[in-house]
């Protein structure tokens, strides 16, 4: 749990970065360009012979999804939506997390999914004029699409794992990047301007840190967390970097947001994980219907 937790502290951070310091630049190039930083980070740990080939396509698959296609939505969003909209929006990935889980699991889990719901509520709370705003809808769909291919991802990744207990994270991960670097390649040939792209030094340097740190290692370390806690915790870290990204606003990047409204949500985000991991360790996880 610890680790998310970090995570979420890196990621609360990405928003401002990307806004302040990538604007101009190409959405599919700066996707691109993070997932390849990524993927030549973790090249290296690479188990090229342990792994089976239908496996390390499977693998190729879930990080072309998740990590992939999931920023070839989410960095559009930032031409039409402000930095703390995209994290706002990211408000409904506990619900395509729990709803993903339960269709695999072929049940619906109740409790998850009102532990999610809460959330929801939690964050939404925070900023709901933004909500209502009808500039940002077409901002909201991409979201909402980058939402759904990260929590599909991380699920699968999840059950894939399972079913393979003698690798460990650092011997495939590389695998994933790869898949992602693939179809955000393809999606840049196809959209970046070239002849016109330029990068200043800030700029090439917030590249490096997305893709070394925001991508590469966070990426890594949440999916070793999502795969040590239930499904319900991991849908309330999902939502947990919305608040942290509305304070680090605040504090580091010198924006506005309603304070009352941030504690508030805040705390019924912390509150629903407390809650979930109280019911956990009492074995009520489990309730279905």
């Amino acid at each position: 749990m610890f680790t998310l937790l970090v995570v979420s502290v890196i990621w609360a951070f990405s928003f401002g970065l990307i806004k302040g310091n990538l604007t101009g630049v190409d959405s599919n190039f700066v996707a691109f360009a993070r997932l390849f930083i990524a993927a030549l980070v973790f090249l290296p740990f690479i188990k090229w012979k342990k792994i089976q080939t239908k496996t390390a396509i499977k693998l190729a698959l879930t990080g072309l999804v998740q990590f992939g296609m999931m920023y070839i939505a989410y960095l559009a969003a930032f031409r039409t939506l402000k930095a703390y909209e995209v994290a706002l929006f990211t408000i409904f990935t506990p619900i395509f997390v729990t709803l993903i889980n339960d269709a695999f699991m072929k049940h619906i889990n109740l409790l998850h999914l009102a532990v999610a719901l809460i959330t929801v509520a939690g964050t939404a709370i925070i900023e709901w004029e933004s909500i209502q705003t009808p500039a940002v809808w077409n901002g909201f769909l991409l979201v909402q699409l980058s939402n759904l291919c990260y929590a599909f991802g991380q699920i699968y990744y999840r059950r894939l794992m399972a079913q393979h207990p003698e690798l460990k994270d650092q011997d495939v991960f590389g695998y994933l990047y790869l898949g992602a670097t693939v179809i955000t390649a393809a999606a840049t040939l196809f959209t970046t301007p070239f002849n016109t792209l330029e990068l200043h030094s800030k700029q090439s340097l917030t590249l490096l840190y997305l893709g070394v740190v925001a991508s590469g290692v966070a990426f890594f370390l949440w999916n070793i967390g999502a795969r040590r806690v239930n499904a319900g915790a991991l849908a309330v870290f999902n939502d947990l970097k919305i608040p942290l990204a509305v304070a680090v606003s605040l504090l580091v990047f010198g924006e506005s947001a309603n304070l009352p409204r941030l504690l508030i949500g805040g705390g019924i985000v912390i509150g629903a994980l407390v809650i979930n991991e109280w019911l956990s360790k009492r074995n009520l996880v489990k309730i279905t219907g």
